[in-house]
């Protein structure tokens, strides 16, 4: 075979619609592509009214294409309009200028469904709750990304039930820790069938010997590193595994000298398993956490830390564990890819947009010139909030300016669905978020009924697995 016969490029055909025409036709011609493309009206104004049954009936040749693209927002069965084709067709990006971006992703596509932290969810509570309550809670957690249950202990609270609550999480096939600073409930818990036991010292680490679970080890005395030295030999005489948990501080509480400890842990011992305590900063600083989450993953990414320890108590961490399990995928994929953390996943950008205003106001103000239909359309720029049909363009930074020469005084129902699009347009606008009129605001992994896209939990860590020798 001759190497040097280039493969034919692909072709690909571009459905869009009369207003969208020349500008598809400009954005492609200044993108640097290895494909060629016919571009294609179909004979209907706007682009996202397009249907596959529409295209079905109206598209009667495919122009040799390899591959049809069609507008972000075209409605119906692709995979029926394929099959009725006989070709492969895709959904373009919903905004023409995010074509760009979308051909570089569609090229450099990154898998999220490896990663290597373990998350260990702690109910803080669980002295307080009954097992089914534990048992709910549970599933929660662990649909949200937790790989381990952590049944937290309180001080000078009975906990009759602990056993219980283990016994019934295992059969439940959930992976388990107790998590007390107390001989007998560690030693009760582990005889339960607690995987994991936090946190043994120095002093309390004959509790290994009697039980199967696994150790995380902490200081005997806060911050001293040296303590914990003859435990880990110990340990490693036996050919035991354990985790160890240098303790991560507070901020002001120290923070950054908590940090040092963790790094200075992992120059000593490079090989050691470790367990970074990360609700002791989202649970402890008033600040959304998706944030605190990412920065921290990326120090148990850069520590080969393997292990975390998250709570949802506070209010404002009450995505905490979810928001950790989409850092640990981001930062797992940007370390294998050997890249920044950047352009891998829009989910931990909760409150801003890479991209928020796609279009000027120039830009704007000649679509809107086209317009011939008593429709109202919503864009925003950095400028403010535009509105516009045939009969011109507002634009405003308050959506009460707005609603005197929109004249739907007297049809409430179009007024109210106005307004509900102009209160997201000025949102999208004062935050800097991407806005599309007839759609929700996307806040990523910050709402609990925010989509995913793959079942994310169905994959295993890529981690190394612990497991005590019998």
């Amino acid at each position: 075979m001759n190497s040097n016969i280039k493969e034919k490029p692909e072709h690909l055909l571009f459905l869009t619609g009369k207003l969208a025409e020349k500008q598809l036709g400009m954005i492609l011609e200044q993108m640097p592509t290895e494909f060629t493309y016919t571009i294609h009206q179909l004979g209907v104004k706007v682009a996202a009214l397009m249907t596959t049954d529409m295209i079905s009936r109206r598209l009667k040749d495919t122009f040799n294409a390899d591959k049809i693209i069609l507008p972000g927002r075209c409605r119906g069965d692709i995979a029926a309009l394929s099959k009725t084709l006989g070709l492969p067709v895709e959904r373009g990006p919903e905004e023409l200028k995010d074509l760009p971006l979308f051909f570089g992703q569609a090229s450099h596509k990154i898998d999220l469904s490896n990663y290597k932290v373990k998350i260990f969810a702690e109910i803080v509570d669980a002295p307080n709750l009954t097992v089914d309550e534990v048992l709910e809670r549970a599933h929660y957690y662990k649909k949200n990304g937790a790989n381990v249950i952590d049944i937290g202990c309180l001080p000078q609270t009975p906990f009759p039930h602990m056993e219980d609550i283990i016994r019934t999480l295992k059969q439940e096939a959930f992976t388990v820790s107790i998590d007390s600073l107390q001989d007998d409930d560690l030693l009760k818990g582990g005889k339960a069938g607690a995987d994991y036991l936090l946190s043994l010292t120095n002093k309390s680490i004959w509790i290994a010997d009697e039980v199967d679970s696994i150790p995380i080890l902490i200081p005997e005395k806060h911050g001293d590193l040296t303590s914990l030295t003859h435990a880990i030999s110990v340990l490693q005489a036996k050919n035991q595994p354990f985790i160890v948990d240098p303790i991560l501080d507070p901020i002001h509480f120290g923070f950054t000298e908590s940090i040092v400890r963790n790094y200075n842990f992992r120059q000593q011992y490079p090989e050691v398993e470790m367990m970074l305590g990360v609700g002791n900063i989202t649970e402890l600083t008033h600040a959304d956490t998706t944030g605190m989450n990412t920065l921290l993953l990326g120090l148990c990414s850069e520590l080969n830390i393997n292990h975390i320890l998250a709570t949802q108590v506070s209010q404002h961490a009450c995505r905490a564990i979810k928001e950790a399990d989409y850092a640990r995928r981001i930062m797992f994929a940007a370390q294998q890819n050997s890249t920044l953390p950047k352009h891998i996943d829009a989910s931990l950008m909760t409150i801003h947009d890479p991209s928020p205003f796609p279009y000027q106001q120039e830009e704007i103000n000649d679509f809107a010139a086209e317009i011939r239909d008593p429709s109202f359309r919503i864009q925003t720029s950095p400028d403010g909030i535009h509105i516009y049909n045939r009969d011109g363009i507002h634009t405003a930074t308050d959506p009460f300016d707005l609603f005197p020469k929109l004249q739907v005084d007297k049809d409430g129902s179009h007024a109210f669905y106005l307004g509900v699009e102009l209160a997201r347009a000025e949102i999208s606008w004062q935050l800097g978020k991407r806005f599309n009129q007839d759609q929700p605001l996307n806040w990523g992994c910050a709402s609990e009924h925010s989509e995913q896209t793959v079942d994310l939990h169905s994959f295993k860590p890529a981690g190394t697995t612990l497991q005590k020798n019998k």
